[in-house]
């Protein structure tokens, strides 16, 4: 089925939206089938797609969609970690089967409108997703272009067996929230060869916020990351900050991460709960350029408008409760990372729950020689560091083997409450 086959029921000026609503109509009455985009500019509102569909836009194609809340009708869905009512995404599925987006067209969220209104307070209900898909099983988005997106950009919200290949995500440096990739409580993720550039985090590994995460008790798990380019953002692969649900077995390999602020980023606080287990993650082959700072992980991290409050940012141990987050075991091996700035590692864990292990193997750390002073993790009360080689406070066991650092300033070893410590 061809789009243009429906291009009598566009009126002028130009809104596709209709014709891309039939025709989708049409397709389910079959059950299922490819809808064809031919080159050409198509301005649209929100798109939603069905069981056993392709939607294939051919290079030279752009689905333009308006800057106007209108065109996204309020639906239920959950945005960052909080379930509620939000403007439905751009191109949207929920309890789908056999979902797919591909060819090498673009998909232009044309973001600035919405991104002017955060800005201002203005938004009522939260930005649309790029793409979302919502309880969905086999889906899969590969070749498009995806640019200007009102907020994150690619978002499978628990799905199963999900595959993310060669995309091009580009994003403004300065537009707020636009992370790449957002798995939150997937199954089975897959993603490959992927380029991405944003002004948030490049891709971000979620499971809910406490209320969520506590009752549904669903992880996002067995995932792999390779072969991709994280090109500026906040963090290259990040873990939470909303996980409530737990992040498990995640392998990242063969990825280059290019000035990002952070590479491997891991960020959790108190209130999160004890479901929010982060266990068995593999950083692997990883090359990172001009990252200020390479390694961080932060059981402090000040989110939500709590973030800031003595309960999350006590520095003295609180009691284990029903509300404390828990980080497992993290190996990082074969890694290199140049032109580092504010800190090489930067390990700060809760004193009532030490992170549990950080194993690093053959990891190459060096310095900028003009690096600038920041804070490493976000978290109140934190000094600005530069060229700060390894921090650890509050980890139970901390082996390195074959960890070179070059061009830092102070003592090599900074530790706090470190318990087990092996290097060779």
């Amino acid at each position: 089925m061809n789009i243009l086959d429906y291009a009598a029921s566009v009126p002028t000026p130009a809104d596709w939206t209709a014709a891309f609503q039939q025709a989708i109509a049409d397709l389910r009455t079959r059950g299922g089938g490819t809808l064809i985009v031919p080159a050409g500019d198509y301005p649209t509102g929100a798109i939603r797609l069905y069981d056993n569909m392709t939607l294939h836009i051919e290079s030279g194609a752009v689905l333009r969609f308006h800057q106007d809340a209108s065109a996204f009708p309020l639906i239920d869905l959950e945005f960052e970690g909080i379930a509620g009512l939000a403007h439905q995404p751009c191109i949207y599925a929920e309890h789908a089967k056999n979902v797919t987006i591909t060819g090498y067209g673009t998909l232009d969220g044309q973001g600035s409108y919405w991104w002017t209104r955060q800005r201002a307070g203005q938004n009522a209900h939260p930005r649309p997703y790029l793409v979302c898909f919502n309880h969905c099983e086999h889906v899969t988005l590969e070749n498009v272009t995806l640019t200007n997106s009102p907020a994150w950009t690619v978002h499978p919200l628990y799905c199963r067996n999900v595959v993310i290949r060669g995309l091009n995500i580009k994003n403004p440096a300065d537009s707020p929230n636009t992370d790449g990739i957002d798995p939150e409580s997937c199954e089975y993720t897959r993603i490959i060869g992927v380029n991405i550039h944003v002004g948030d985090d490049c891709i971000a590994m979620k499971a809910s916020k406490v209320f969520l995460g506590m009752k549904l008790k669903k992880s996002c798990e067995h995932t792999v990351i390779r072969n991709c380019l994280l090109d500026k953002g906040h963090g290259g692969i990040v873990i939470g900050s909303e996980m409530s649900g737990g992040v498990k077995d995640m392998v990242v390999t063969q990825c280059l991460m290019d000035h990002t602020d952070r590479g491997l980023r891991v960020k959790t606080r108190r209130g999160r709960g004890n479901t929010a287990v982060i266990d068995g993650l593999v950083f692997r082959n990883v090359e990172m350029r001009g990252v200020k700072a390479p390694f961080v992980i932060n059981m402090f991290y000040f989110c939500d408008p709590d973030g800031h409050g003595p309960y999350v940012q006590c520095r003295d141990a609180m009691p284990v409760d029903e509300y404390t987050p828990k980080l497992g075991s993290l190996t990082m091996e074969d890694i290199t990372a140049t032109d580092a700035q504010f800190a090489g590692c930067y390990f700060d864990g809760l004193p009532e729950q030490p992170i549990e292990r950080v194993s690093m193997k053959n990891v190459t750390i060096t310095f900028d020689p003009n690096a600038e002073a920041g804070q490493a993790a976000m978290a109140d009360n934190r000094p600005l560091v530069k060229k700060l080689a390894i921090y650890a406070e509050n980890v139970k066991e901390i082996d390195l083997h074959n960890v070179k650092i070059e061009g830092y300033e102070g003592e090599r070893l900074h530790f706090v409450n470190v318990g087990h410590f092996e290097e060779d």
